[in-house]
């Protein structure tokens, strides 16, 4: 009995591996949805938002039961690389790359367009050199240390969740229905702009790079980790629909169109935010809220590509072999930002097509190729191949949907 407690007490909390998980999906990427979602608004948008959910929970679980066949703590490369070859490791570990790399742009130009934004009433600054300071300050402190990054990230979610609450919470209390249901247009058409939101919403639910490290901190205890992620994710679902219903029953479906001309960057959304608001101090919540969802998401995907980087080059752990990762961490997609400021929306959705392959493809892959090698496995993802075929299937409808979307053969609205 008293070896049972004593074991129940040291098993890590559930609670604890949903939060990582929702932390890691929850961020600044979620100021793109309600634009991204103008076209097909509140209700088609809350369905979309369920389907991406379940189809990204489910490959979550595919590398759960991938990881399992394999030492605790195995990484993406040792997993690839062993089911499924070298050339899909090769594409995986690229697509990872590129995903690092276009966030850490989209996350250079987001705060250039919130800088400029606040700053607007006090002096004109200009949005790429607004990019630059703050690609200089995160860059700074990723460089200091791990430790640096995982203080000030633990400061920045505490203070995250206290001004979305506030901030949201007024608005919460003068969301219009007629506005939320689109009431006043009764020749609007929403679903013909479904297909182009769907790789935006896929970027918002990305963790899938936890999954590994969460089977390595439950002891390869399945239950646990299956637990932990559906926890999780639902933690990051009902938040994003609370968002939306937030968002779109303040904010006009025509008023979309304005921001959308203007790039679809956080600023222009939050000045549309401003001028719903019911005071000054709810706005600047507001902007506060934005700095800090912004500067954790972009310590957390910066971390990631200096680690990666370092890892890959071999720079050394030292202040000079520390700097040579930073600068080739920071300095391609800082360029990008300076030549190109309001590419924040076209970025997430890069990002979502780089992730279609390594966070949805590539696990149904792997999943098909362990059930083969390991027919006696302990864990398998309910639902059999067909399963496996409707995830494939989702994220090659996202791969096309953002591929049409380039080249306008899709409806988009503006």
């Amino acid at each position: 009995m008293e070896q049972t407690l004593t074991h129940s007490l040291q098993r890590p909390s559930v609670l604890g591996g949903a939060m990582i998980i929702a932390g890691t999906a929850v961020g600044a990427g979620m100021f793109s949805i309600p634009v991204v979602t103008a076209g097909v608004w509140f209700s088609l948008s809350v369905v979309l938002l369920l389907v991406t959910w379940a189809c990204m929970y489910l490959s979550g679980l595919m590398i759960l039961e991938s990881n399992l066949h394999y030492p605790a703590g195995a990484s993406f490369h040792t997993m690839v690389g062993d089911l499924l070859g070298k050339g899909w490791n090769s594409v995986n570990g690229l697509s990872i790359a590129f995903v690092l790399y276009i966030l850490t742009y989209a996350y250079i130009s987001a705060g250039g367009s919130i800088i400029t934004h606040t700053l607007a009433p006090l002096a004109e600054v200009g949005q790429p050199l607004a990019g630059g300071v703050f690609a200089l300050l995160v860059g700074f402190i990723v460089w200091l240390s791990t430790r640096a990054v995982d203080r000030l990230s633990t400061i920045l979610i505490g203070g995250m969740v206290i001004t979305f609450l506030l901030s949201t919470g007024d608005m919460f209390t003068h969301v219009d229905r007629a506005i939320l249901f689109d009431s006043a247009d009764t020749q609007a058409n929403y679903l013909p702009y479904a297909l182009a939101a769907l790789p935006y919403l896929l970027t918002s639910f990305g963790y899938h790079g936890n999954v590994p490290g969460l089977v390595k901190y439950y002891n390869k205890d399945s239950r646990a980790v299956v637990r932990s992620l559906l926890y999780g994710t639902l933690i990051a679902l009902v938040i994003y629909i609370f968002w939306q219903y937030v968002i779109q029953g303040n904010i006009s479906r025509a008023a979309f169109r304005q921001i959308i001309a203007e790039g679809g960057n956080i600023g222009s959304l939050l000045k549309q935010m401003g001028s719903v608001a019911s005071g000054p101090l709810v706005t600047q919540l507001l902007n506060a809220f934005s700095y800090m969802a912004l500067a954790s998401s972009f310590l957390g995907v910066s971390l990631g590509l200096f680690d990666y980087i370092a890892d890959m080059l071999r720079f050394a752990d030292t202040p000079s072999g520390r700097a040579k990762s930073a600068l080739a961490t920071f300095v391609p997609p800082t360029i990008g930002a300076l030549l190109f400021p309001n590419g924040f929306l076209y970025a997430i959705g890069f990002a979502g097509l780089a992730a279609t392959i390594w966070a949805v493809i590539v696990p149904a892959l792997m999943a098909h190729a362990s059930r083969r090698r390991f027919p006696q496995a302990s864990y398998r993802v309910p639902g059999g191949t067909a399963v496996i075929i409707l995830v494939i299937a989702f994220g090659l409808l996202n791969a096309a949907a953002h591929i049409l979307s380039l080249f306008n053969l899709l409806p988009i609205y503006r």
